[in-house]
């Protein structure tokens, strides 16, 4: 199994590059960098690359309505040229609340766009000349919705790699098929393992049917809350801020993703609760609402013992990569949760 880190996009970015550089030298394998609301994160990425040589770097995700297919593409070319091929390209639909809400961007289509983005990207890195008549996007824009001086172009660089990775961030069955179809990684969050199989089971079966063999296996890349040790009972509290942001305030009743996964997990009416005291508000009430129990399923807190019985479940859910966020008091502390995990995942 391999190991990651999953950084923050909130505050602190040039110390947590010091960390990664640190965890970089013991042997991390990978670091993603999510893009919310926030400073961007292919900037961030940027950064990195230039301060690290060996750890993959990716993005954890970015959303697919922000920026064209082509810039996409772009994008991950450059990032992947200034890495010296260690970029994966990390892509999601995010949801209405980021998308219409921060953008200003319809959000329609999850599925057929995203399709139409990851075909047009591996044209582009391929570097054919980019023409591409889909129900979302037309690469050259047609004669008769712009000027008709538009031509078919490639990418004038030369990338790197003409296949770098793309992993798609889902929660819903049909996201996940999807994923399983055409993508070298899945990016699920608040991974719970002994729930996945009925939660994700069949839709990840249904994919792998249409799966085109050359993608080679699905790396399943979940992220994790993580503190190891006999005194960390109270590094519960400082994961369940983020559950109740997405729960109770990532969408509106009806149209919220996670607790959608909360509900399937069998959380109903705890996400219920915390939905309702978060939008009406009272977030402090919806972060003391979340059980400790949906947290210490969907992470990695706790003594050394139990946390190894944690990454065993995980590796028997399928998955491949465990992108970690130390929930740490310093850098030195979140060095030693993650020095632990290497001696639990080698």
């Amino acid at each position: 199994m391999r190991t990651g880190i999953f950084l923050s996009y909130a505050g602190g970015f040039r110390e947590t590059v010091d960390e990664v550089v640190e965890f970089e030298r013991l042997g991390v394998d990978i670091a993603l960098v999510a893009e919310a609301y926030s400073y961007d994160a292919i900037s961030q990425l940027g950064f990195l690359a230039a301060r690290t040589s060996t750890i993959e770097l990716g993005s954890g995700v970015v959303p697919i309505y922000t920026r064209t297919p082509t810039l996409l593409a772009m994008t991950a070319a450059s990032l992947d040229y200034v890495s010296d091929g260690r970029f994966r390209l990390g892509i999601g639909t995010s949801g209405p609340q980021v998308v219409e809400g921060f953008h200003g961007v319809p959000f329609d289509a999850p599925l057929g766009r995203t399709r139409e983005v990851v075909d047009i990207c591996r044209q582009v890195w391929r570097r054919e000349k980019v023409s591409y008549d889909g129900k979302h996007y037309q690469v050259p824009l047609p004669a008769d919705r712009g000027t008709g001086l538009g031509k078919s172009l490639r990418l004038i660089n030369h990338p790197v790699r003409e296949n770098i990775p793309i992993t798609i961030a889902a929660l819903g069955p049909k996201n996940v098929e999807l994923t399983a179809e055409i993508a070298e990684g899945w990016q699920p969050v608040f991974f719970y393992p002994e729930k996945a199989d009925s939660v994700w089971g069949d839709a990840l079966r249904a994919g792998f049917a249409k799966r085109d063999p050359v993608l080679g296996p699905l790396d399943v890349m979940v992220s994790a809350s993580l503190a190891i040790g006999d005194d960390v009972e109270d590094r519960l509290a400082w994961a369940k801020p983020q559950l109740a942001l997405y729960i109770g305030g990532m969408g509106a009743r009806g149209k919220n993703f996670y607790h959608n996964l909360a509900t399937r997990y069998g959380f109903g009416e705890v996400a219920d609760r915390i939905q309702d005291l978060y939008l009406a508000g009272k977030k402090e009430e919806a972060v003391n609402a979340v059980p400790d129990e949906l947290v210490r399923n969907v992470s990695l807190v706790g003594p050394r013992g139990f946390v190894a019985e944690r990454v065993a479940a995980y590796a028997e859910a399928g998955v491949t990569t465990l992108l970690v966020h130390p929930l740490a008091a310093n850098p030195q502390e979140s060095v030693a949760y993650v020095e632990q995990l290497l001696e639990l995942t080698s």
